[in-house]
């Protein structure tokens, strides 16, 4: 689940926007409130079937690929079909990112009960998301369709951190403090994987054919720090997303505890 707040745009500002449909149909299409047809031919698709078909093309070949003609290729039918069902990718987009949002089933997937596990809990699931759909880092969410996906994420985290004692703002701003370090941790992420494939050179290649000129530089003393640093600095063994979000609990944890003293 991602707060809306936080959504990630890839490089030049974002290929696509949320709500950028019409927002009346799509909010009808998210939930079910539209007036169905009592005549003319028996559908032969669902709209379910649209979403996942635009969703695996864009898993795929990347956001830039989804139009309505690729999807309907994908499914084997006319590109006309598709407009019995969905207006147009405007809308589609937003059927497509509240689908991949739906929250787990699982309470357990929340951590064990408190503020801090659910939170922890919540930052690992949106990198998770962002690295099985990496199109999401290319579409702003700043102004998001609230759809049944969406509110449930929210519903399920909000209910998990409202013991945090704070108020109403400051539980969503957590939570988008959440999404927005992850949003950052998971583009590096996904960049570094673009520039291998997109170079084939694995990550050691590529800083390995630096190190004789770094060798040089560091040892000139212009960089007494950093020629200080140890070895393992750079090294793949240390985790900087844990180390990260740790950090951010450890200071909502101090916030917490120092509101209630305040009280």
């Amino acid at each position: 689940m991602t707060s809306g707040k936080g959504g990630g745009s890839g490089a030049g500002g974002g290929t696509e926007t949320s709500g950028s449909g019409d927002i009346e149909r799509t909010l009808q299409l998210l939930w079910d409130t539209g007036r169905r047809p009592s005549r003319g031919p028996k559908p032969t698709l669902t709209l379910d079937q649209i979403v996942e078909a635009a969703v695996r093309v864009a898993d795929t070949e990347g956001l830039q690929a989804v139009s309505m003609r690729r999807v309907a290729a994908e499914l084997g039918t006319g590109t006309m079909s598709l407009y019995r069902y969905v207006p147009g990718k405007g809308e589609l987009l937003d059927l497509m990112l509240d689908r991949v949002q739906k929250p787990s089933e699982n309470p357990a997937d929340l951590g064990d009960g408190g503020w801090r596990s659910a939170l922890e809990a919540l930052g690992r699931a949106t990198l998770a998301l962002y690295r099985r759909h990496p199109w999401l880092l290319q579409v702003n969410q700043s102004r998001p369709i609230l759809g049944p996906s969406a509110l449930d994420g929210m519903e399920k985290v909000l209910s998990r951190i409202r013991p945090m004692g704070l108020t109403d703002p400051e539980l969503v701003s957590a939570i988008i403090a959440i999404d927005g370090y992850v949003v950052g941790a998971a583009r590096t992420q996904v960049y570094q994987e673009e520039a291998e494939r997109r170079t084939g050179l694995t990550d050691a290649e590529f800083w390995q054919a630096q190190v004789p000129t770094l060798e040089k530089v560091l040892a000139s003393g212009r960089y007494p720090v950093m020629a200080s640093l140890s070895e393992d600095t750079f090294g793949p063994g240390f985790d900087h997303f844990e180390f990260g979000l740790q950090r951010i609990l450890d200071g909502l944890e101090v916030f917490v505890a120092r509101r209630r003293e305040a009280e």
